[in-house]
């Protein structure tokens, strides 16, 4: 029987899910005694999702995403993360063993950034533990089968909260599933190209959304690399302490890169009024100490007010294709062909000097022309006159 009933209501509702729990991943007999109710009907809700997940999936996407939102479960995080990717059962699993076998022209450079990758947490914090073991496995395995991309500082981030949440082979598959089908690869490539385009879309988000703001960041000549870079690059995990960093990534696996979108301009929002009273430093201590901890504990009025955003994605595809051509007249001036360009100016001169003298002549055409009628008319006039008012033909 489908666990999931096809009424709406189903995924909103869990009233009466006790009843019919027997089935599920976590029943309510297993549920540990303290969780609430509200928590327990949490875990055997998303025990029936993940039963049914390729019908829920289908019918129920909206609802899905909305569930998302709330909050994954923690116990529930490493099996719906694949399932939202698609990860799950990936040929390349296979070769993981096989990638730790050989060597990376990375290592190096990896080697160095893991002491950096959550030092804070238990898991990562000590020299040669289980930690940083497992988060080079997957670094130096991906490194060897994207060679183009091969390793990018910030991409440890989003590995290390995969390995908070599922072994290193499942880890490894989520992350090439998020590199090949999340924008992160671009974003990662050595030219950086995506990230500059992420950056020109939302510097245009703030321009209409929050214009005066946009000025004042402008006046002050902070750009807006200096602060979201790294919101797009680990999704906020070096913004935010992990349990509101978590519930967002939550949500970039279900959504993708608009949240960062959403999520951005909420705090610009929010943060509006003291960021207009502050210089480029002052900005820049704001967003490193003050932003990161406005949300501990309340990391649903961050979601919420991301929802309130206006998100227009047709708006982010025609800045897309302005991006580009706007990239393309500076590769072209960069490379040379300023003459082209010169060229292309002066032609443009030229057909508007002529049209000038065009226009010119007509207008001294014309009134030559009626010259040459007022002329015949005085003829015709004197002629008249000599002839004592005989008329004679023109």
């Amino acid at each position: 029987s489908i666990l999931l009933e096809t009424d709406s209501k189903s995924l909103r509702s869990v009233n009466g899910s006790r009843r019919n729990s027997g089935s599920s991943l976590v029943s309510s007999s297993s549920a540990s005694s303290n969780l609430s109710h509200l928590e327990e009907d949490s875990w055997i809700l998303w025990g029936r999702i993940v039963n049914e997940w390729e019908d829920v999936r289908k019918k129920k996407e909206k609802q899905v995403k909305e569930l998302v939102r709330k909050g994954i479960p923690h116990h529930f995080r490493a099996i719906v993360w694949q399932l939202l990717c698609s990860a799950q059962s990936m040929p390349i699993k296979d070769q993981y063993s096989e990638l730790l076998k050989m060597t990376s022209p990375c290592e190096k450079l990896i080697r160095r950034d893991i002491a950096r990758t959550y030092p804070e947490h238990n898991f990562f914090k000590e020299k040669d533990s289980l930690g940083q073991e497992v988060l080079f496995n997957v670094m130096k395995a991906y490194s060897l089968v994207d060679r183009e991309v091969g390793y990018c500082q910030g991409s440890a981030f989003i590995v290390g909260l995969l390995l908070m949440q599922m072994p290193e082979e499942e880890a490894f598959c989520v992350f090439v599933k998020l590199m090949q089908d999340y924008r992160l690869r671009e974003l990662f490539k050595p030219s950086m190209a995506e990230l500059g385009l992420c950056m020109y879309q939302f510097e245009c988000m703030i321009q209409e959304h929050l214009p005066e703001l946009f000025v004042h960041f402008q006046s002050q000549s902070f750009h807006t690399s200096m602060y979201a870079s790294s919101w797009f690059l680990t999704i906020f995990l070096t913004t935010f302490p992990l349990p509101i960093a978590t519930r967002i990534f939550d949500i970039f696996m279900s959504e993708g890169l608009e949240i960062v979108f959403r999520v951005g301009l909420a705090l610009l929002q929010m943060n509006q009024a003291e960021l207009m009273q502050l210089d480029m430093e002052g900005m820049l201590q704001h967003f490193q100490k003050v932003i990161p901890h406005q949300f501990d504990g309340v990391p649903d009025k961050l979601i919420q007010a991301a929802y309130q955003v206006k998100y227009n994605s047709k708006k982010m595809k025609k800045l897309r294709t302005e991006n580009r051509l706007l990239k393309q007249r500076i590769e072209t001036l960069e490379k040379g062909q300023v003459t082209r360009a010169q060229e292309a100016e002066e032609n443009y001169l030229i057909k508007r000097e002529l049209a000038t003298i065009k226009q010119q002549s007509d207008e001294a055409s014309a009134k030559l022309e009626q010259a040459e009628n007022t002329i015949r008319k005085l003829q015709h006039q004197q002629q008249w006159v000599r002839t004592g008012g005989i008329e004679l033909p023109v």
